[in-house]
């Protein structure tokens, strides 16, 4: 039998668990799309050109230009965020779809990393969705908005990595207030969507420095601006060290939970 906190190691079954969740998704590809995507795109464009107008530039950057890559950064966080929790807790919990597949050759490594790639696309997919706002309004068209998929890609996994453990610990819906009020209000507001966050006082904004929100926008919004990021490779690797970290405490709590 595996040990709880082994590094989970999935088969090429797990591809079957993406399809899967694909082929359902696509039954209500129409209402999720609005949700995952339509409030960030409303906050960029009602912000952006409403409270913009009223608003200075932001070191010589217009607001909503400023706002562009917050605004892919949240859409790709919420996007990850809602379907590894809301969503994975009703296919783990309610809908024991889980309990099914578990009952098939399937490992729970192969459900779980699944569970999480198909969470990172779904963010993938709503950061990328905003990014096209983004070029097609003209806020920026700089050659550079070519990385930011990477870029949101290796988020979008985090942010799903960093769900999916509270999806292991929870036992009810209710559970995810406490990370949606303690986890990613904070994230939001804090680590420099609106306001550069070097307007935070210092302990403050060097502690949120380190949440994995900051990182993603530290690298996405250089390239809206057509630069390349400093610091790059140190960004994405505290992206990818958070992610290696929440994905093997995941399967630690769901091995503990589900094979016990």
């Amino acid at each position: 039998m595996q040990k709880p906190w082994a590094w989970p190691r999935p088969s090429r079954l797990a591809l079957a668990v993406f399809r899967r969740n694909l082929l359902v998704w696509r039954k209500t590809a129409g209402a999720t799309v609005l949700g995952d995507v339509l409030d960030p795109m409303i906050v960029l464009l009602a912000l952006g050109y409403g409270l913009g107008r009223l608003l200075p530039a932001i070191d010589g950057v217009p607001y909503i230009t400023f706002l562009a890559a917050g605004s892919i950064c949240m859409g790709a966080l919420y996007g990850a965020t809602f379907e590894a929790t809301y969503s994975t807790f009703s296919r783990l919990q309610v809908q024991r779809t889980w309990e099914g597949m578990l009952n098939t050759p399937l490992s729970l490594d192969d459900v779980l990393w699944a569970e999480i790639f198909w969470a990172g696309a779904k963010a993938f997919k709503s950061g990328v969705a905003i990014l096209l706002v983004v070029a097609l309004f003209g806020i920026s068209r700089e050659p550079t908005l070519l990385w930011i998929p990477l870029v949101v890609a290796v988020a979008g996994v985090t942010f799903a990595a960093m769900a999916m453990v509270v999806t292991a610990f929870a036992r009810g819906y209710d559970f995810f207030m406490y990370y949606f009020t303690l986890g990613i209000t904070p994230m939001v507001f804090l680590s420099g969507v609106f306001f550069p966050a070097d307007q935070l006082p210092q302990s403050l904004a060097a502690v949120m420095q380190w949440l994995p929100m900051a990182a993603a926008i530290n690298l996405v919004r250089p390239l809206v601006l057509g630069e390349l990021p400093p610091h790059a490779f140190w960004l994405l690797l505290q992206l990818v060290a958070t992610a290696v970290i929440a994905v093997w405490l995941a399967s630690g709590v769901m091995r503990r939970r589900l094979l016990r």
